[in-house]
């Protein structure tokens, strides 16, 4: 990562961020801050082999990269306005300055989430805009659909997951032909490459380049990381030194297909490892823009078979869903993992992961699903969750959740994603067709589908009564929210869709300003709404699918006091996470 002398950043930052928002007071930040609970994650790592350590240093590197290049991506001063920061500190640490950089920490970048959910830079940056910084400034969905359908033969390049849109101008121009110019092997992955730039006409339009070629300086030294992490585990586990060496050439190739192969049919030791841009959620123009992480983690080798044995019989679920017929496989890869150390767009307190995305990878090759064990357990989490649900729910319902329940929902929602509609009617990619409903339409469906197998599940002997209660409870919980989502929030506003559709049939109901759950209603309400979702999908309409978002998204004064309750009970709304492994 390139780095600026602490005075250079400060001028340089200066001038940028010239008219900009103005920087926060000492008391708006701790007015957050004080709002954030700290969690640390420190697993312990005395069963690694020598290898496995040596491999866990480079990989801690590789993530320091991955973290840059996110927090790049989420805004174009961000890079710029750290570096001031970090260079105030060093000259004066002052209780402000050391209040902002956690403030940065917690937000990955300049811009905050406030108390009532609204985005706002905290340091002298412009506001955020949907473009974030994978489009050019000012670029709208609107311009660049209009090129896409006036040039269909450029579509793919524009929208393609791990590309990065430009504006045509000589300067651009430029630092994409110097890119290659310095890395030559980037040159010979992608032909043709210099001669499409070198064509371009510099009218100020718009162009597209691999991520690989954007970020080339970060991706080759993140190749270089991957490859010495292999080669210093490679004696231990030759399998998982397999996958990094495939995903190091990845990231030049821009083409993850080897290495989702090799990841998601290894069989690793003791590590594991979620590497480059997958999830696009950060993407707010068009939903497609994938966003860099890393997540380290160590396999809990116990836990990860107990629950590989409990998820099969795959099929039998499939075929149950209001969707089209699709075969899938019996059974996929899913281990229980302590986290080392997350970074980028997997950083925070994410409880578990199902990738690859592709659905392209996904039939070939199937799916891996990594369960953050450390995380789903940490003791501030659970306690939130245990006191949102009391506080939202009748007396009655305040001992049917418990933590493992809520452990069952997160594992089954991963498996969801694996199930029901992968691709539109004509054949689409869903991320292509849907674009900025697409992310929100997936999760509803994967939270339905872990909601909707419960029945079968008791069936099969795997939950007994009280455990199925508990299932319900935590998906009630699930749709609990503090405050009235944005529609840039995919998971927060599926959530309401959910809590809505649950209370106009009859599954949730009002008494006085707490909520009521009628169970014997579960399954028809739940298999209901999965239906729609998976309808949405299969048809692949955009139109259709912002319409069905808007219909369900209402939000009542009943809503607003129910948030105001979860508020007051809830303690921190925010939680930073440190990491043992980074020395903090």
């Amino acid at each position: 990562m390139r780095t600026l002398p602490p005075a250079l950043a400060l001028a340089v930052f200066a001038t940028t961020a010239a008219a900009q928002a103005p920087e926060w007071d000492l008391a708006r930040a701790r007015a957050i801050l004080d709002q954030t609970a700290e969690l640390r994650l420190a697993p312990g790592l005395s069963g690694l082999g020598p290898g496995e350590r040596a491999a866990v240093a480079r990989l801690l590197e590789a993530g320091a990269l991955m973290q840059g290049l996110y927090e790049q991506q989420r805004h174009p001063q961000a890079l710029a306005s750290k570096a001031a920061l970090d260079a105030r500190h060093a000259q004066a640490s002052t209780e402000l300055t050391r209040a902002l950089r956690d403030l940065y920490r917690l937000n990955q970048g300049p811009i905050a989430v406030t108390l009532d959910n609204r985005r706002e830079p905290f340091l002298a940056v412009a506001p955020q805009a949907p473009e974030r910084n994978v489009y050019p400034a000012g670029a709208t969905s609107e311009a660049l659909e209009a090129l896409a359908q006036a040039h269909p033969e450029r579509r793919a390049e524009l929208f393609d997951t791990r590309s990065v849109v430009r504006r045509a101008d000589a300067a651009s121009i430029a630092t994409d032909l110097a890119a290659l110019d310095r890395h030559p092997v980037l040159d010979g992955l992608h032909p043709g490459l210099r001669a499409r730039l070198q064509a371009l006409p510099r009218d100020g339009g718009f162009y597209a380049v691999p991520q690989a070629v954007a970020h080339a300086d970060e991706l080759v030294a993140a190749h270089r990381l991957l490859r010495e992490a292999a080669d210093a585990v490679a004696d231990e586990d030759p399998e998982f030194a397999g996958y990094l060496r495939h995903r190091g050439r990845d990231l030049l190739a821009n083409d993850y297909e080897a290495g989702d192969a090799a990841w998601v049919s290894g069989h690793f030791r003791n590590l594991n490892a979620q590497v480059g841009s997958y999830e696009t959620y950060d993407d707010a123009l068009f939903g497609v823009k994938a966003f860099f992480s890393l997540s380290l983690l160590k396999k809990d080798a116990e836990r990860s078979a107990a629950v590989a044995q409990a998820v099969g019989g795959l099929q039998a679920i499939q075929d149950a869903l209001p969707a089209p017929p699709r075969r899938v496989r019996e059974q996929i890869p899913v281990g229980v993992y302590d986290v080392i150390a997350d970074f980028g767009q997997a950083r925070g307190t994410n409880t578990a992961t199902i990738l690859p995305n592709e659905a392209l990878h996904a039939r070939r090759y199937g799916r891996v699903i990594l369960l953050r064990r450390n995380v789903m357990t940490a003791a501030p989490i659970l306690d939130a969750q245990l006191a949102a649900f009391r506080a939202a729910t009748v007396p009655a319902h305040h001992g049917e959740l418990h933590g493992d329940a809520e452990f069952q929902r997160t594992l089954w929602h991963e498996v969801g994603h694996y199930l029901g509609v992968d691709r539109t009617a004509d054949g689409r990619d869903l991320d292509a067709a849907l674009q900025g409903a697409a992310d929100l339409l997936e999760e509803m469906k994967a939270d339905l589908v872990s909601l909707f197998a419960g029945p079968a599940l008791r069936a099969r002997g795997y939950y007994d009564d009280a455990a199925l209660k508990a299932l319900h409870a935590a998906g009630v919980r699930r749709t609990l929210q503090n405050n009235r989502p944005r529609r840039d929030q995919p998971y927060q506003t599926m959530q309401l869709m959910q809590q809505n559709w649950f209370l106009e049939h009859g599954l949730l109901s009002w008494q006085g300003d707490a909520l009521a759950i009628r169970h014997e209603r579960y399954p028809e309400v739940v298999a209901a709404l999965l239906k729609e979702v998976l309808a949405v999908q299969h048809a692949g309409d955009r139109a259709l699918a912002e319409a069905f978002v808007a219909r369900w998204t209402g939000w009542s004064e009943r809503h607003e006091a129910l948030a105001a309750k979860l508020r007051a009970a809830g303690g921190p709304r925010f939680r930073l996470v440190r990491y043992g492994a980074l020395g903090e």
